[in-house]
């Protein structure tokens, strides 16, 4: 990574351009020598990702109004062209999204609207959340508008679907629960694999932002909610990001109002045109199953953030990630022989070492 002062000289040279009112709303920049510029810049605490986050205050200084921006120092790794594009089309497809100030993709540099520090975890309650997440479930129906022919993303493919599974036999189980990986269980999880993959195929395809949940939705002016992080946007199933939103690996709410919640949103879906008429088992179960490919593949990436990016943080998450899929295991084992083969061995291997460590904690969903 950079020495923050490139970052710093580049941040100072766009804001001698700046419009002299609200970001780019003026055509009037200021035209200000760089070392005129007066702000302060300050590193912010992070995601789990490489990039890097400054806060810059541009103090008030003549006709400079005073304002807060955000500027991002991002690897190569980190798809700042892709950001820009999905920026852009999310912000057209009327989801609230961080206003672009001012980009240099080539280097991996943006300046960005500061969103405030307000995410949606900490605000969420048993009796204000039924609110923010009509708001939420609204973005996505929202995203479901966009058409997938000018949306110019990826598809969320078989590939791509078995690479994130595959985090679990690399990660999870070997490395961060050292138990060998033997032929049995690789046939038990192929078997999974192609079952969980076939639900995700099979559902109706839609913009997907691909990482959904009350970490990346900000609260910012008038209660509205915010998006951020979604530079991995993909074409893929319609269940994905309400699943992600509704068992957010920080956050756990009773099935019933997750249930609640999804056929709300499913109804509104078929009454806008967004989905064909479908009954609510199949919604469910596209739901659940695309929900245990997810909590798999997180289980996967919590172990890769501990070990190779020494992120120990996020194996205080673990324990409900378990228990996610400890759920949806013991809903389809009775009806899906893929999913009770793989809950045997699971139960008899992998979650009695899941128990003895440090981390473990026994969650019971409601």
């Amino acid at each position: 990574m950079r020495e923050p002062s490139v970052l710093k000289a580049w941040v100072s040279a766009q804001i001698a351009t700046l419009p002299k009112s609200d970001g780019l709303k003026s055509s009037q920049p200021l035209n200000l020598k760089p070392q005129e510029q007066e702000f302060s810049f300050d590193l912010i605490a992070g995601d789990a990702s490489p990039r890097k986050y400054y806060r810059v205050l541009v103090r008030h200084t003549g006709a400079v109004p005073a304002r807060s921006l955000i500027a991002v120092d991002a690897p190569s790794s980190e798809k700042t062209p892709e950001f820009l594009h999905i920026r852009q089309l999310f912000e057209t497809g009327s989801i609230r999204v961080p206003a672009l100030i001012a980009a240099d993709a080539g280097a991996g540099f943006l300046l960005l609207e500061d969103l405030g520090d307000d995410v949606l975890l900490p605000v969420l309650s048993e009796h204000s959340a039924g609110a923010w997440y009509a708001k939420a479930l609204n973005a996505l129906n929202q995203l479901a508008a966009i058409p997938n022919a000018t949306a110019a993303l990826p598809l969320y493919d078989a590939t791509k679907l078995q690479t994130e599974l595959d985090l679990f036999r690399d990660w999870f189980v070997p490395k961060l629960l050292g138990i060998s990986w033997t032929t049995a269980l690789e046939q038990s999880f192929s078997d999974l694999s192609r079952c969980l993959v076939d639900n995700a195929i099979q559902q109706p395809q839609v913009v997907v932002h691909r990482d959904f949940h009350s970490r990346n939705l900000m609260v910012v002016q008038n209660e509205e909610l915010a998006v951020i992080d979604f530079q991995d946007a993909v074409i893929g199933p319609i269940t994905y990001d309400p699943v992600s939103l509704l068992k957010d690996c920080y956050v756990h709410w009773p099935r019933q109002q997750q249930l609640c919640w999804l056929l709300d949103h499913k109804r509104l879906l078929t009454e806008q045109h967004r989905l064909e008429p479908i009954n609510d088992d199949t919604f469910v179960a596209w739901f659940d199953l695309m929900g245990l490919q997810r909590h798999i593949k997180v289980l996967g990436i919590f172990a890769r953030l501990n070990l190779r990016d020494r992120k120990p943080a996020y194996l205080n998450d673990l324990p409900l990630v378990l228990a996610y899929a400890e759920e949806v295991l013991a809903i389809y084992a009775p009806s899906i022989d893929a999913v009770a083969a793989f809950r045997t061995l699971f139960n008899e291997q992998v979650l009695p070492v899941c128990q003895r460590q440090s981390w473990y904690r026994q969650v019971k969903l409601t």
